[in-house]
């Protein structure tokens, strides 16, 4: 009844609203959330999920939609650099966690094939969660924030190859693996020929037709990717497939950005019914069978992954630092995971065990390693001598990058963090003949910066070894401008460490920021927004002069 499906669905997205206010008071993800609601209106608890077609609808429209929007982001030209160590960490983290997972899921009693889809589950971890969080810590700029993007698009594609893969076996039980592979590759094969004629000739005079509107380009985006959704079903691959498809086929145009723009709402809201779908499903008659499972595999993903991907890091030549905050952001299961095996029931490879096993895992590890992210460095500072054995005696690969710049001078002013005020603050004090030298953790930034000529050096600002070896025996200032607390606490403490007798300065937002700078022993404090107000009420205030009248 229509009516009542109506009522269901209003009264579910009230019940996500509280609870999911709950949930980001606790700060923790929304998603979390909307699995919880799930459980609760289900039949485990009140029942209240009676409208299972029209939620299950949204639901598939919902993950093609996040499908579209992952492709949408995936533009070749980001592919091109994501550089050697996002694709070596990427892959390598794939491989063994693969490999070993399928091993501890095979000793915990499950079926070859439920553990190969669990396994490769554990493998994905959450591209939403993890840019929220780097976002929110502002570090997407720094060096591991912009390896761990590379290695998240790594999985993204992965988990796309993974699907096809999977769906090219459905009804191929009895079928050579040679004719599945085969089957495989030529539809693959087929689909990227098609996608190159629509993507060169078809796709940009469509679009640009269709950019007129803004309406109209949303409503065009949203066909476009639910119709390639609908096609790769028939296809034989996955609607999941096929929509990740139609957004890279758009991810090199000009109308990238506006079309994520207006569909991120439109995913959140769609994929809300997914989890709200998956939750109102599991039976807890089979999850208690799966709670000592769902431990074993959440310390694997919690404490495995990050290790694995510090091993990779360490090898490849970066400091323990960079590999453990890198290694952080695969300390998760993604949504991507439940997607992939929730997709495997539909193909009738796995039972719906392997599906609540996967969620309790992703409920788990999402929980946890949220907070671990958000307390990484802190965290990194109690379990840093542990950590030595994840890097080389000389990691070369940082130590090259730092080195690329000779410094002629000792400088008198030495800034920590080039964002906006740093790098201006760099640039006027070197325009005006200060000997100065900006130190930045984003390789990114100080590129850039040595292209306009300034004095710039690469280096984390938290290592003691890095600081200890900085010339600031003649310096009478070192201004931090790092907008995070734990990290201003490893920077105060590795210039203390280092002997330098100068004066200090903070650069803040806040003012708790700036109290805790001021008693961890800063000399002068800035706050950025306090001190422009007081500068513009002294210009107002202040008496006018003739030559500042205005002159009809």
């Amino acid at each position: 009844m229509p009516e009542t499906s109506f009522a269901e669905i209003s009264l579910l997205l009230l019940i996500c609203a509280v609870i999911g206010g709950l949930f980001v008071k606790l700060r923790q993800p929304a998603l979390i959330a909307y699995i919880v609601v799930g459980v609760v209106v289900g039949p485990a608890f009140l029942g209240l999920v009676t409208a299972h077609e029209p939620i299950e609808l949204l639901a598939k429209v919902g993950v093609a939609v996040l499908l579209f929007v992952v492709g949408l982001k995936l533009d070749i030209s980001h592919v091109r650099h994501i550089g050697p160590v996002a694709l070596a960490t990427g892959l390598g983290q794939l491989a063994f966690t693969i490999i070993i997972g399928f091993g501890i899921v095979m000793l915990l009693g499950k079926g070859m094939m439920e553990a190969l889809y669990v396994a490769v589950a554990l493998t994905f971890s959450s591209t939403i969660i993890i840019v929220k969080l780097l976002a929110d810590k502002r570090e997407i700029d720094t060096l591991h924030g912009r390896i761990a993007i590379g290695f998240l698009i790594v999985q993204d594609v992965a988990v796309v190859i993974a699907m096809m893969a999977m769906s090219a076996m459905r009804g191929a039980e009895d079928a050579a693996v040679i004719n599945v592979i085969a089957s495989l590759v030529g539809r693959i094969a087929a689909a990227g020929v098609l996608l190159f004629v629509a993507m060169r000739y078809i796709l940009p005079r469509v679009i640009a037709m269709m950019a007129q509107s803004s309406e109209l380009l949303l409503i065009f985006a949203i066909a476009w990717g639910t119709a390639l959704a609908a096609f790769g079903e028939w296809a034989g691959f996955s609607h999941e497939a096929g929509a990740f498809l139609a957004g890279f086929s758009l991810a090199s145009t000009g109308y990238r950005e506006a079309i994520n723009a207006r569909l991120t709402g439109i995913r959140d809201f769609l994929l809300l019914f997914f989890f709200i779908d998956l939750g109102s499903k599991l039976d807890f008659s089979t999850l208690g069978d799966e709670v000592v499972p769902a431990i074993v595999l959440s310390l694997f993903v919690l404490i495995g992954n990050p290790l694995i991907v510090m091993t990779i890091m360490g090898y490849m030549g970066y400091r323990k630092r960079t590999g453990f905050l890198a290694g952080l952001t695969v300390a998760q299961i993604s949504e991507f995971s439940i997607v992939f095996v929730a997709m495997g029931i539909t193909l009738g490879h796995v039972g719906i065990e392997a599906l609540g096993l996967t969620t309790l895992v992703g409920l788990v590890t999402i929980t946890l390693s949220t907070y671990m992210i958000l307390y990484s460095h802190p965290l990194f500072s109690r379990i840093s001598p542990l950590l030595s054995v994840f890097e080389r005696k000389r990691p070369f690969r940082e130590i090259a990058v730092e080195q690329q710049v000779v410094i002629d001078e000792r400088p008198e002013v030495v800034i920590f963090g080039l964002g906006r005020y740093g790098r201006r603050l760099l640039a006027e004090l070197h325009k005006n003949g200060m000997p100065v030298l900006g130190i930045d953790f984003d390789p990114e930034t100080v590129k850039h910066l040595r292209k306009d000529n300034l004095p710039v050096q690469f280096g984390d600002g938290e290592d003691d070894t890095f600081v200890d070896g900085l010339p600031l025996s003649k310096a009478r200032w070192v201004v931090t401008t790092l907008p995070l607390v734990e990290a201003n606490t490893g920077l105060m403490h590795a210039i203390r460490a280092s002997g330098f007798s100068g004066k200090i300065a903070g650069v803040v937002r806040d003012r708790t920021h700036g109290r805790m700078l001021a008693d961890m022993g800063c000399d002068r404090v800035f706050n950025l927004f306090e001190d422009a107000a007081n500068y513009a009420v002294g210009i107002f205030t202040a008496p006018h002069s003739p030559s500042s009248e205005r002159k009809d």
